[in-house]
């Protein structure tokens, strides 16, 4: 468990493209790739954002031909491809419904028509595989016709968009990788170190075949709903963790436990994937685009005097505030922290009893209801969650009420895009 400390980074610069078309590649897992959204909302291109169009190529095994002449470029719209059928389902056929990145497209090009006047063209790579683990979307995956193909059409792509720009006098290269993964790899600790790999690998490769010299970075979103129960969730710190310990190459969007969950607890809503796209896409837009440092709301220093627990936030936009929207935290279970809206204190002894929590300025006060049983103490947000064999969501999930007060606004949505805290665990000094 690290310390919090504050960072610096440096990304990107300017508000240039730095090609024609501006590649993005989506992998993950089933919210990579739209499952149990529902019907498909984003089918119309309301830019000039793009997608290759594999419809009338023979795709069974990799590798992939990307000299098929059948290859076309088409507008960007939802769904991505004709959705799965059956599970598991590799790439070509991985797509389940909605997935994020029509809106995160649409809310690049949205913001960059607003500051220069011109298009910023997005073409979306989507190769991520419903229910696998980093070991089946990485380098080392072994393809079977169900699984396994992810980084193989990753590499298919790239190449076959390489030759299509080209053809069209166009250039291209890949900007970012988006990354919504963690569930399946929830307990597995070697996680951090297999996607930083992953991130080794993807610029190697990628570079190999677009000749680009400019780093690609990861960016991503903690998972909140895995495992299903009162354990810590490895994979959500290891999210944490990267963005701290590589600043500018792994960028966390935030959390994701403030958007529309389907019955299921683990997967979201059609509307909750564009949610998430268009805050991909307003990250990609302060990193990529305008070259700014980015750091999600999180803690940067943690203190105790007495019974109150002072947490400093780095704070994109200010000031901070509660979301009433979003459910208590904790009034089923753990009711020691019924009062912490999202915080969690815990000491040798176990659970230590929140009498409330306040804002001052860009810190969260928590006061503890008595003086705590040993100075051994760790403070944790939205890490537990109180239903027992059950995936997240707002009712049980790993949630928190903590915003700050950004103003943008989804494109496609219409929905607010608040900053929330990133779910943590942390020593306090």
């Amino acid at each position: 468990m690290p310390a919090v400390a504050e960072k610096s980074a440096t990304q990107g610069g300017g508000s240039a493209p730095a090609w024609d078309w501006n590649g993005v590649i989506g992998t993950g897992q089933s919210l990579a790739v739209g499952a149990h959204g529902g019907t498909p909302i984003l089918t119309s291109q309301a830019f000039h954002n793009l997608k290759l169009d594999v419809g009338r190529a023979h795709l069974g095994m990799p590798p992939y031909d990307p000299n098929d002449p059948s290859l076309s470029m088409v507008p960007l719209v939802e769904p991505i491809r004709p959705e799965a059928t059956t599970f598991p389902s590799a790439y070509p056929s991985n797509v389940y419904g909605e997935t994020p990145h029509t809106a995160m497209a649409d809310q690049i090009s949205l913001l960059y028509r607003r500051d220069v006047g011109a298009d910023y063209v997005t073409v979306h790579t989507v190769v991520g595989e419903s229910g696998q683990g980093i070991g089946f979307i990485d380098k080392s995956a072994t393809a079977t016709p169900t699984v396994g193909h992810a980084y193989a059409a990753t590499l298919f792509e790239v190449a076959a968009l390489k030759r299509l720009a080209a053809a069209a006098g166009k250039t291209y290269g890949v900007a970012a990788i988006v990354l919504t993964h963690g569930e399946t790899d929830a307990h597995r600790d070697q996680y951090e170190d297999e996607v930083a790999r992953l991130h080794r690998d993807y610029n190697a490769d990628i570079a190999a075949i677009t000749g680009q010299t400019r780093k690609i970075p990861i960016l991503f979103t903690q998972q909140q709903t895995s495992p299903p129960d009162h354990s810590m969730p490895a994979s959500l710190l290891a999210q944490w963790y990267l963005e701290l310990d590589d600043p500018g190459q792994f960028i966390c969007a935030g959390p994701k436990y403030q958007y529309p969950y389907a019955p299921d607890h683990l997967h979201l809503l059609a509307r909750g994937y564009d949610w998430l796209g268009e805050k991909y896409g307003e990250v990609y837009y302060e990193t990529i685009v305008l070259g700014h440092d980015w750091e999600p709301l999180r803690p940067i220093a943690i203190r105790r005097t007495g019974r109150e627990i002072i947490v400093d936030f780095h704070v994109p936009r200010p000031p901070l505030a509660w979301d009433e929207n979003l459910p208590e935290p904790h009034q089923r279970a753990h009711r020691a922290w019924v009062r912490g809206r999202g915080f969690e204190v815990e000491g040798r002894s176990g659970e230590e009893t929140i009498a409330a929590v306040r804002i001052e300025q860009n810190s969260v006060i928590v006061v503890l209801a008595g003086e705590p049983s040993t100075t051994e103490l760790v403070v944790r947000y939205a890490i537990t969650q109180d239903g027992e064999g059950t995936l997240g969501g707002l009712a049980t999930g790993r949630i928190g009420q903590l915003r700050d007060s950004d103003s943008a606004v989804g494109f496609a949505t219409g929905l607010p895009l608040y900053n929330y805290a990133v779910s943590f665990a942390a020593p306090v000094n």
